[in-house]
């Protein structure tokens, strides 16, 4: 049996996670499960699970989560700490599922400990891609990528051949303002914003989506994850989410991976590796889709895009600071303090206010993050007001 670790596990990946875990429960032993403070879901698939640790991190969640498992054999915790803690727990195969920077510490204790980490917090290496990559190196661990297109790519490279690569296109479903009017999209809502076409997904990253930010994340993500040039990272807007990506060689072959818009897909792909394991969701019908449509992203309607690719081109701190800027304007909006379109105009700001040297320890990429949110959070009061 594989032991295995999931932390967040009450978030979508999460929960995608342990529907495949719990449909092998002969091939799977659970040791830790964490979440945020959701202790009914968390207690409940800690139950089922059985497994030997569930943490909060917010610990005035703990004594609710302490009653919920009593009776059972696993035990509780709360704390940031704690969760690291669990990320220790020796795990053959770690998912790392925890939303935002707060997953940069977990992710790290994991990658420590030199196993398999299968990545779905795109922070991780977005933030502190040049630390995280030098832990997985000094340990030995397996980073496997769990976002559906790096997963993708992941299936379509040639890892022993990197200078037969010519380009990796990231593909993209434009989200649900692909063809909203530009004059429109001012008054764009948070229910608006979070209805993805295609995908359920939370919140957060459907904002993301809705702004094309998190293409611009996952440009990022993929230069940390694959052995290319900022220059050979391309995005196609692929309205009908079938192509997850594709890889184009030097001899003008170009492997795609195709499927359903399931995430169990790619988890169970990172799950199994480098095995293969069956999954329940549908199966990909070519005739039913009819066509596949593909086409340049719009750069006046996704500034965000741009602003991506010019702080993957000039790396050190850049990235951290958009990714954090771009976590308080997406919760600012959420929030209905700010308006759509000011999201990436408080994301530019705070490239603009802000420029630190570059970081060489988690601690650094922490302290440029918290002092990026303060600066982004200046811009939001001033759209407020």
């Amino acid at each position: 049996m594989k032991t295995v670790t999931v932390l967040g596990a009450t978030g979508s990946v999460g929960g995608s996670t342990l529907d495949l875990i719990e449909r092998a429960p002969d091939q799977f032993e659970v040791l830790a499960l964490t979440a945020n403070c959701d202790v009914a879901r968390l207690a409940e698939a800690a139950k089922r699970t059985r497994a030997k640790c569930a943490v909060v991190a917010d610990e005035s969640c703990y004594p609710a989560l302490k009653d919920a498992l009593a009776g059972t054999d696993t035990e509780a915790a709360a704390g940031a700490a704690a969760v690291c803690d669990a990320a220790r727990m020796g795990a053959e195969w770690t998912m790392g599922a925890i939303v935002g920077c707060a997953g940069l510490k977990p992710v790290m204790a994991a990658a420590e400990g030199g196993r398999t980490v299968a990545l779905a917090n795109k922070e991780a290496l977005v933030s502190a891609g040049n630390v995280m990559l030098h832990a997985v190196r000094e340990s030995g661990a397996t980073l496997l990528p769990v976002d559906s297109e790096h997963n993708a790519i992941f299936q379509c490279l040639d890892f022993a051949r990197p200078e037969r690569i010519a380009r990796i296109l990231l593909t993209a479903s434009g989200g649900p303002f692909r063809d909203t009017p530009l004059e429109a999209m001012a008054a764009i809502t948070p229910e608006q914003a979070v209805a993805h076409p295609n995908w359920s997904m939370g919140a957060k990253i459907s904002v993301d989506s809705a702004t094309m930010m998190n293409k611009g994340l996952e440009l990022i993500e993929a230069f940390h994850l694959f052995p290319v040039a900022p220059s050979q990272l391309e995005v196609l807007v692929h309205r009908q989410s079938v192509v997850h990506s594709m890889v184009e060689y030097v001899d003008g072959s170009t492997l795609a991976q195709l499927g359903t818009a399931d995430m169990r897909t790619p988890i169970a792909h990172a799950l199994a590796w480098p095995d293969r394991m069956p999954t329940p969701g549908a199966r990909l019908d070519l005739a039913a889709v009819g066509r596949l449509d593909f086409a340049a992203p719009d750069p006046v309607r996704f500034p965000a895009l741009a602003l991506a690719r010019q702080a993957l081109e000039a790396g050190g701190a850049r990235p951290a600071i958009l990714n954090a800027a771009n976590e308080v304007a997406v919760a600012a909006f959420l929030a209905r303090r700010v308006s759509f379109l000011e999201i990436a105009a408080i994301v530019a700001d705070t490239l603009v206010r802000y420029d630190p040297s570059d970081p060489e320890t988690l601690d650094a990429v922490l302290a440029i993050d918290a002092e990026a949110r303060r600066i982004a959070e200046e811009r939001v009061k001033d759209c407020v007001a």
